[in-house]
């Protein structure tokens, strides 16, 4: 069985490599995210490049079960509730990305019958209207599942003094930053602060690397007794 300390340094690979999975995906769809008229030109011109982020989507979302899985022995000795919490939610975020990367393939299907059809056809904006903002409230869930999966990791990492508690405690704060920015705002109908939720990248980066170069504490606050 690996040790606290190889175990930290694999997942803060893991999650190094999961923060890029995020960010280069949202780059490669900005052509289906900058409103309807936008993605019904130009997303049949880069078939291949949403398929791509479609692709990495997924794989980021089975690469976080992969990170639950693999710190699972690890937090299973301080709270194995909150252990099986990680997994979970894990699993939920994969499935809720499921669902929006079929919204987004309906998308570029639909920019592909647009682009044959010639454009300029009202029923292929109406469509487009209804796909958008189905796909826009798929989105804005999985977004507060990602800040769920995020806000447990740091609260074990944090309660248990894995990592020191006051990056711990930063990334709390930055959860709850991107929380508050992004999906909050938005489900009340408000633009999102793209700033506020840009602290979060940072602190999974910063946590990654402490990660990377120590691992997990060895002399963690273990409990006497399992903890909920």
């Amino acid at each position: 069985m690996r040790s606290a300390k190889s175990t930290g340094r694999i997942i803060g690979v893991l999650l190094l490599l999961q923060l890029a999975g995020l960010t280069v995906p949202f780059i490669l769809m900005l052509p289906l995210t900058r409103g309807t008229s936008e993605f019904l030109t130009n997303a049949a011109g880069i078939s291949f490049q949403i398929k791509l982020a479609v692709f990495l989507l997924f794989a980021n979302c089975a690469l976080t079960i992969g990170i639950s899985i693999a710190a699972f022995p690890v937090f299973r000795q301080y709270s194995h509730s909150m252990a099986l919490l990680l997994v979970a939610v894990s699993v939920i975020m994969f499935s809720l990305q499921a669902a929006d990367n079929a919204h987004l393939l309906s998308m570029l299907s639909l920019s592909r019958q647009y682009a044959q059809a010639g454009g300029r056809d009202e029923l292929f904006q109406t469509l487009a209207a209804v796909l958008g903002a189905n796909r826009r409230w798929v989105h804005f869930n999985e977004l507060v599942v990602i800040d769920a999966w995020m806000f447990v990791l740091y609260s074990l990492l944090c309660r248990f003094a894995l990592v020191p508690r006051a990056l711990a405690a930063f990334g709390l704060v930055t959860v709850v930053l991107h929380f508050t920015g992004i999906p909050l705002l938005l489900f009340l109908g408000y633009r999102s602060v793209t700033l506020m939720g840009a602290t979060m990248g940072l602190s999974q980066m910063v946590l990654a690397l402490w990660l990377m170069a120590r691992g997990f504490a060895e002399t963690a606050s273990k409990p006497g007794a399992e903890l909920l």
